[in-house]
């Protein structure tokens, strides 16, 4: 659409707050939204290209706040094949197509919560799609993950000890090298700190807080000195506790909060 240009969309029916209203007309002007109502109110603009969308549904942009372009389905290809085997570049191609594929189906912003083994990809693709190179959604990224050391995929038991290879995530253990591992995603470009609270670390692979609170309390005090709210992904009682004891923005998947823990986030 051409800056400056005025289209009037006329759809069959406009969903809104919840509502779907019929005869509903939504008035572009440049890349803004001017106007939405009634088309007897915002179709009266004589200088305006009207297009008629007839037996459709408009609706406002999606937005989805945990999602990974840079994976494709486990089905496919394992999570270890795709960060062990599958170069950066590739990925980076695959998760281009995905991008454009997610704002076809309707999603105008996506919080892209680590590239998963693909280092900071997720930049280079925001940065790509801002500039009309590729496209797809507003993207708001968070680079690698921060994860404990040893506490994330591919998991080192899996493989031979004498071998090194990438990881899904940035490692950090102790408040001097979180705190180093926040400052590097920041300075990498990242708009989000991702840390994982907790994963499968227990004696039967059973999910256990990876980071104690003094940890997750210095990561949340450098990354909002920089400007950066964090993310935690947390599925046990205990580490969402700490994580939203601790001061973070979001808890990813949460499964097994208790009352208490979601009325301290609360």
């Amino acid at each position: 659409m051409a800056i400056g240009k005025r289209i009037l969309l006329h759809p069959g029916q406009l969903w809104t707050d919840g509502e779907t209203h019929r005869g509903w007309s939504v008035l572009i002007d440049g890349n803004r939204i001017a106007a939405v109502g009634s088309r007897q109110l915002v179709g009266a603009h004589s200088d305006c290209e009207a297009v008629e969308l007839p037996g459709t549904t408009l609706l406002p942009g999606l937005i989805d706040l945990h999602s990974h372009l840079f994976l494709h389905p486990y089905n496919e290809t394992s999570w270890d094949d795709q960060v062990l085997k599958e170069a950066e570049a590739y990925r980076t191609l695959r998760a281009a197509r995905h991008a454009e594929a997610t704002l076809r189906a309707g999603f105008t912003t996506l919080r892209d919560l680590g590239t998963e083994g693909a280092g900071y990809a997720d930049v280079s693709l925001k940065r790509a799609i801002e500039e009309g190179i590729v496209k797809g959604p507003r993207l708001f990224v968070s680079g690698r993950a921060i994860a404990a050391t040893g506490s994330y995929g591919p998991a080192r038991k899996n493989y031979r000890h004498d071998c090194c290879f990438p990881q899904g995530a940035v490692e950090a253990s102790g408040v001097e090298e979180i705190v180093r591992a926040v400052r590097l995603e920041a300075a990498y470009g990242a708009d989000w700190i991702k840390i994982y609270g907790d994963y499968r670390t227990g004696p039967a692979g059973e999910m256990r807080p990876t980071f104690c609170e003094e940890e997750l309390r210095a990561a949340v005090s450098v990354a909002h000195d920089l400007g950066r709210p964090v993310a935690v992904h947390a599925m046990t009682d205990e580490a969402m506790h700490r994580a939203a004891s601790a001061g973070v923005q979001t808890i990813e998947h949460g499964y097994g909060g208790s009352r208490e823990t979601f009325a301290l986030m609360r």
